[in-house]
């Protein structure tokens, strides 16, 4: 979990950067290096927060993350009834347009559309001539969304499609097993609650995973039914073929980088826990084991996250590896291990047996799709 918020900082954080300076293009300084500016986040930010010596100071952080990703749903919402549908090719500069029966040259320039801040026009230069398989303008006003429309045999592409399956099905089942995962939380949020007890923290459980999953449904509708096929595997990137500098997605990317980067120290608290109580059972608490073991954990996603090439990957693998076995395979065999009061044939324990072996069978065939997905399709070959 914590490799994949630094890596929507890593990605995120140079592009906020570039829209503040007005850059068109990556100029190659070390403030636009994400490499180097998740290495700064989390020794300037995280780190620090990762010192407290309790999860209760970090309620207020949580609080205001929470808001953001809010704030974010709303936007891609929002966005939706702004973006036409097909999305014009947004290429600056001079490009081929090919179509069925010809190849010519289109110059692409986009235009800042100073009436409207949720939009931008779009102006096709034609540089060849007429090309008789586009529409011609039908309004030169100023506007949201573009001026050109593709031609009309590009609608099917505007159709949404209930079932996908190539490469990167493999994907989806454990991406949607990773969002999901908050086992480790639960034991550092229990030892918070005022009036501890079991139905007080299975209505904190129910409460969290059902508003998670609204959010998690919300923005994965109305981004697909944004972008269709042309979704990329981080949303946000997504919102660069239509706006360049949007002070409204400027915005959500602020807020999505505020959230993620306040939520690594609630992710680090309960695998510090874990490694102190593993090896160091019985010693009284000390700030330089405090520190080390998160300095330790903190350098190690950093390495993660410098070298692994997209964050689908992370998703995917995590996902279907340690995300399966917290939700699918450790759950079941705790049940049958620790329950002694229930005979192996009951109903409890048939189903967790149940639960057991599918969480095992869905973790082989997920990681042996993923891994043969990197060697057909190397990371190289990808569109990021």
């Amino acid at each position: 979990a914590m490799s994949s918020y630094l890596f929507i900082i890593k990605y995120e954080l140079p592009e906020v950067i570039r829209a503040f300076m007005k850059l068109e293009e990556d100029s190659g300084e070390w403030y636009l290096n994400g490499n180097y500016l998740v290495i700064l986040v989390t020794v300037v930010i995280i780190l620090p927060l990762s010192l407290l010596k309790s999860l209760g100071y970090l309620g207020y952080t949580s609080g205001f993350s929470l808001t953001c990703m809010v704030f974010f749903v709303s936007v891609v919402i929002f966005k939706k009834s702004q973006i036409p549908c097909p999305l014009p090719i947004m290429n600056h500069g001079v490009e081929n347009w090919t179509t069925t029966n010809s190849t010519m040259p289109m110059h692409l320039v986009m235009l800042s559309n100073e009436s409207l801040s949720s939009g931008v026009n779009f102006m096709m230069d034609n540089t060849a001539g007429h090309f008789p398989s586009l529409e011609e303008p039908k309004d030169t006003s100023p506007k949201s969304g573009v001026e050109y429309e593709a031609h009309s045999d590009n609608s099917d592409k505007c159709q949404p499609k209930y079932f996908v399956f190539n490469s990167r099905t493999a994907y989806a089942i454990p991406i949607l097993a990773f969002a999901f995962v908050c086992h480790p939380e639960v034991l550092p949020i229990y030892s918070e609650l005022k009036d501890r007890s079991r139905k007080r923290m299975q209505n904190v459980s129910n409460i969290s995973i059902t508003g998670m999953l609204t959010m998690y449904l919300l923005a994965a509708l109305f981004g697909y039914l944004t972008f269709y096929g042309e979704v990329e595997d981080e949303l946000l990137h997504t919102y660069t073929k239509v706006y360049t500098f949007d002070t409204l997605l400027l915005s959500v990317r602020l807020a999505v980088l505020v959230a993620v980067t306040l939520t690594v120290p609630l992710v680090l608290f309960p695998i510090r826990s874990s490694i102190s109580a593993l090896l160091f059972p019985k010693r009284p608490f000390s700030w330089i084991r405090h520190f080390l073991i998160a300095a330790v954990i903190l350098a190690f996603n950093n390495l993660l996250v410098i070298f692994v090439p997209t964050i689908k990957d992370i998703f995917g693998f995590i996902g279907a590896s340690s995300a399966t076995m917290l939700i699918f395979i450790l759950p079941g065999a705790f049940y049958l291990r620790i329950v002694k009061k229930e005979p192996l044939r009951s109903p409890q324990k048939i189903g967790a047996l149940i639960f057991l072996i599918v969480g095992i069978i869905f973790m082989i065939v997920s990681m042996t799709l993923i891994v043969m997905d990197w060697i057909y399709n190397p990371p190289s070959s990808r569109h990021h």
